[in-house]
């Protein structure tokens, strides 16, 4: 016998998004589903950013590229 049930997994909404996060986000630059994991949210640019634009201010672990 097959169980079909599976555990619902958490879906991370905005509402779980720390505040200073929101106000934070550039203006072209917008939080939806991920395309990588549809569990989580994505960083997703509504138009081109530049080669090179910064912003900021960073708040977290900065990872390797091999890491990510």
């Amino acid at each position: 016998l097959q169980n079909t049930s599976e555990s619902p997994v958490a879906v991370e909404t905005l509402d779980d998004v720390p505040e200073h996060v929101l106000r934070g986000l550039p203006e072209d630059v917008r939080l939806f589903p991920s395309a990588v994991d549809k569990s989580r949210l994505g960083v997703w640019a509504t138009k081109s950013i530049l080669k090179g634009k910064k912003f900021g201010p960073f708040v977290g672990d900065k990872k390797k590229r091999s890491q990510v």
